[in-house]
């Protein structure tokens, strides 16, 4: 039972920095833009954030520093790609490259020495509780946060007007743009709630999981966001699965190199990836199941008329 839980409460801590880029990324990616920069502003995120912690300066604010730090790294390539109508993947490639160079620069000084960790919420009588507390009630406030963002992302894109519209200017901006819906303007707040989000993903590496800081310690977690949004084929409850499913490839492997399997280290961690990859190639063969939900105006660029 020990063993049990200890794998599900780490898959659920493993998987909350990729839920939050995940669902930002989706909300992006809703609006018909394609951000591949979320490594670099997930890493910029934990960079600032470590550094306020470092600093002297209370988690909730470093933990905001880091997401409004990914936000304005999310601007530079809004700026990019929506206003001087950059390619969106070479904007965003370029983000990524930029935010480990930054991450880099801010981390020099920061050495290996750690940082007290994000604590975890005790809840009365609930976090007591034999083996539904571990499981439920003993996590810190940003895996609650996470959970919390999932439904609401989900309830705002499909329950509401704002919603829709988001959802519109990624099939049809043209249309959008005839109705009299400000396109650039809404896709510039989704790539900004992208930003916040890959930040506010890159803090809680930063602060909660590794409370140490390492340099490019998102390790390809921004790629597996991404990957992840494919994966869910742009819908939040899949993005939520995909997540658990990387986090439970990621424990797992760390638990099978603590028993000492007869398996090279080298193999056991690569098995989180391959597993993305394998999914992912699945998921390709249902072109159909793609091309349903597919955002039609996906990494195209949109000049309002004159």
């Amino acid at each position: 039972m020990e063993l049990f839980v200890a794998i599900f409460t780490g898959t659920i801590v493993a998987a909350t920095p990729l839920i939050l880029a995940a669902l930002g990324e989706l909300v992006v990616e809703k609006a018909g833009v394609l951000n591949l920069g979320i490594e670099g502003m997930m890493l910029i995120g934990a960079a600032f954030a470590f550094w306020a912690v470092f600093s002297g300066l209370p988690m909730p604010v470093a933990i905001l520093i880091g997401a409004l730090a990914g936000a304005a790294a999310s601007l530079l390539f809004g700026v990019l790609a929506l206003s001087f109508l950059t390619n969106q993947y070479a904007a965003g490639l370029a983000l990524a490259i930029f935010g480990s160079g930054v991450s880099a620069f801010i981390g020099r000084g920061f050495g290996s020495t750690p940082i007290e960790a994000l604590r975890r919420v005790h809840i009365p009588v609930l976090s007591d509780v034999p083996v539904l507390g571990p499981l439920f009630f003993r996590y810190d406030p940003l895996v609650y946060l996470a959970l919390l963002m999932f439904v609401l992302i989900t309830l705002f894109l499909y329950r509401t007007k704002g919603g829709l519209i988001l959802r519109t200017i990624g099939e049809s901006p043209e249309t959008s743009h005839a109705i009299g819906y400000p396109v650039v303007r809404i896709r510039y707040l989704a790539v900004l709630f992208g930003g916040l989000m890959a930040g506010l993903a890159g803090a809680y590496l930063s602060v909660a999981y590794t409370p140490l800081w390492v340099e490019n310690m998102t390790a390809g977690k921004g790629w597996i966001s991404l990957a992840l949004v494919v994966f869910a084929t742009w819908r939040p409850l899949r993005v939520l699965i995909g997540a658990w499913l990387f986090g439970g490839m990621t424990i797992l492997q760390l638990q099978g190199q603590a028993l000492g399997l007869a398996v090279p280290s080298e193999l056991l961690s690569a098995l989180p990836y391959l597993a993305t990859i394998v999914v992912l190639v699945i998921i390709s063969q249902n072109r159909q199941m793609l091309a349903l939900h597919f955002p039609a105006s996906l990494a195209k660029p949109f000049r309002p008329p004159s």
